[in-house]
């Protein structure tokens, strides 16, 4: 066990958990003021609902001993066995606790991903038990599939270092079930959806861009070369796509916007993210680049095909990860990691064949088992406020209080 490593994954961990209350303030601004708190809210109470919920089985789900390549057993439920000696599969120098804890912070900021698409419409206890739910049969067996030891898609070879499948896919093609089931908000096509707090949101962007370093550099899971490849590829990823779609925005409409700025830049974060550990410093400015043209472009998707994603999962998080997933399998490169394996522009044009496969069958899995739990939610508890309690805002009608005083 390797002292150093151990701190290392443990602020990792916490610059992760920082994550999900950032995403809060960054989704929060974007709403209307009537549904700031409510939107904060949705992130803050997943980061303790999912934490209990990953100690309890999530965990042993997610990384117990396989079962068949698609989900662990309940052997290390409630974390039961797992202490402070390592496990080599899951970090050969680091407390396997220490591994269990840094996970638990992807598991709670996946579903809040999903929070931004039904924004300003979605009833509490429905959104608590979907989030429930949707951890324990999309996110575990997921996380199994492709991180686990045994884990079909692991043993397939496809390469995700820090969770562009498993995180970014799979919210995506979450959001896009969740859009269609639940509806479009009241007077979306005639009504004009500001955001109300735009320094709000850049606050959590910057947040977003700080915690992705434990995010990406963290997922080495040692404090060593790999973790320096993966910060560096990260920052770079996420400037690059931030300047393209700023510069885009000032040649289409002749001004570009804060919003923008922020957006390409977490555009550029999911993107770089399955990569970070695999590609180098020019690789990531490239990935990051399309990232930022691409996303730009899918957040139009809305309009054209009539969905109501309110921030813009879909086209950001779901589009961005599937192109970070695929552009791995073209610029993964041996010489960053032995570890992994060469993409298509290194020789190897079997892996972006492979990272293929893994990005078809986790939007399949999220949006089909999407799906089945919210009609499951929706017979249960209801899944959609009332017209009055949309017009009064889910800040007072979902929990009495207001997020600004006049």
């Amino acid at each position: 066990m390797n002292p150093a490593d151990t701190v290392f994954v443990l602020i990792s961990a916490a610059l992760v958990m920082l994550m999900t209350p950032a995403l809060g303030l960054f989704y929060g601004g974007m709403v209307r003021s009537k549904n700031v708190l409510g939107t904060i809210m949705h992130s803050l109470i997943i980061l303790a609902m999912v934490s209990i919920e990953w100690v309890l089985w999530g965990y042993t789900l997610s990384f117990g001993p396989d079962i068949g390549g698609l989900i662990g057993n309940l052997s290390l439920a409630g974390l039961r066995g797992v202490g402070t000696a390592p496990n080599p599969h899951y970090g050969a120098t680091i407390p396997q606790l220490a591994f269990a804890i840094f996970q638990c912070m992807f598991a709670v900021i996946t579903p809040a991903l999903i929070t931004g698409a039904f924004a300003e419409r979605i009833k509490f206890s429905g959104f608590l038990l979907f989030s429930i739910l949707w951890a324990t049969f999309v996110y575990n067996p997921l996380a199994h599939w492709v991180w686990g030891a045994g884990g079909w898609i692991h043993r397939l070879g496809a390469l995700d270092f820090a969770g562009g499948t498993v995180i970014h896919i799979s919210s995506g093609a979450a959001a896009l079930a969740a859009v269609l089931m639940v509806g479009k908000r009241r007077g979306y096509g005639r009504t004009r959806y500001i955001p109300h707090n735009l320094p709000m949101t850049l606050t959590g962007a910057a947040l977003l861009w700080f915690g992705w370093f434990g995010f990406n550099a963290g997922s080495a899971l040692s404090c060593n070369g790999l973790a320096v490849n993966a910060f560096i590829t990260t920052h770079l990823a996420a400037s690059a796509a931030a300047a393209v779609w700023g510069f885009m925005e000032w040649r289409r409409d002749g001004k570009p916007t804060t919003l923008g700025v922020a957006s390409g830049a977490v555009a550029g974060l999911v993107a770089i993210t399955p990569a970070s550990g695999f590609v180098g410093p020019l690789s990531a400015l490239v990935i990051g680049g399309i990232a930022g043209i691409l996303c730009y472009y899918g957040i139009t998707m809305k309009s054209r095909f009539g969905y109501d994603d309110a921030l813009d999962v879909v086209g950001i998080h779901g589009l961005g990860g599937t192109w970070g997933a695929l552009a791995t399998g073209l610029f993964a490169s041996k010489v960053i990691n032995p570890d992994g394996a060469n993409g298509l522009f290194f020789g190897n044009p079997y892996q972006l064949v492979v990272q293929l496969i893994s990005v078809v069958a986790s939007i399949l899995f999220a949006f089909i088992m999407t799906v089945i739990l919210l009609k499951i939610v929706d017979k249960l508890v209801g899944l959609r406020v009332t017209d009055e309690e949309e017009e009064m805002g889910l800040d007072v009608a979902m929990h009495s209080e207001t997020g600004y005083s006049f």
